[in-house]
């Protein structure tokens, strides 16, 4: 065994290297839902910042040393608080927000989002399988970003008014009306916030063949 080690240590360093940037300084993770639609699309693999919050023991969520406050707009990726699975939303309230939905108009501290004109287009749920789907932007509090409805869907579009507290914040996807968020799994503490997505850095369009989408490889999301 020594005699191995010793034969492979070059390599092993390398893999414990990787290993370690991978949950300690950047990851990658493809998407596999259309919950961040049209900011993520499914297929895309994205850019996570595991530095950007916190300095963490690698494959926890023990940090050493905060870096800065997740802000409001930030899209971040997080473990579930329900059943530990990873997921990829938009900060949309901070500690201290208070947060109310109310017939899909997203409300913060008593402000309401307002919407642009209404863009129809079509959404992909399943091979073969469209639905009609709405994209305006929404913007609220200085911030302006592209969010998708399903009018067709059954989804959660009130929440009665919340007062998050320390370390809460509340993700939502930006397809308002396919995204499993807080509205169903209720704040999520910061401590679960594993970094933020900055770009992405390679996509292919499941729907057609997985050929590459070569005008989002790269791109920043917003």
């Amino acid at each position: 065994m020594r005699t191995w080690l010793r034969a492979n240590r070059g390599f092993l360093l390398f893999v414990a290297g990787f290993l370690f940037f991978r949950t300690a300084v950047a990851d990658w993770n493809p998407v596999p839902t259309g919950s961040m639609r049209p900011t993520i699309l499914q297929g895309d693999v994205v850019l996570v910042d595991r530095l950007a919050y916190d300095w963490k023991v690698p494959l926890t969520n023990v940090s050493l040393h905060p870096v800065a406050d997740p802000q409001r707009g930030d899209v971040v990726v997080f473990d579930s608080p329900a059943d530990g699975s990873r997921l990829i939303k938009r900060i949309v309230a901070v500690p201290g927000d208070q947060i109310e939905l109310r017939h899909d108009v997203l409300i913060i501290n008593g402000q309401a989002a307002t919407y642009g004109p209404a863009m129809p287009s079509q959404e992909w749920v399943a091979p073969g399988v469209e639905v009609p789907a709405l994209r305006q932007v929404e913007t609220l509090l200085g911030q302006a970003r592209m969010v998708q409805h399903l009018p067709g869907i059954a989804a959660r579009r009130d929440v009665a008014p919340i007062t998050l507290g320390p370390d809460q914040f509340f993700m939502m996807g930006d397809n308002r009306d396919n995204s499993f968020d807080s509205r169903y799994l209720g704040p999520v503490e910061r401590r679960l916030i594993n970094g933020r997505a900055r770009r992405v850095l390679v996509s292919a369009d499941i729907t057609d063949h997985w050929l590459p989408r070569w005008d989002r490889i790269g791109s920043r999301l917003q």
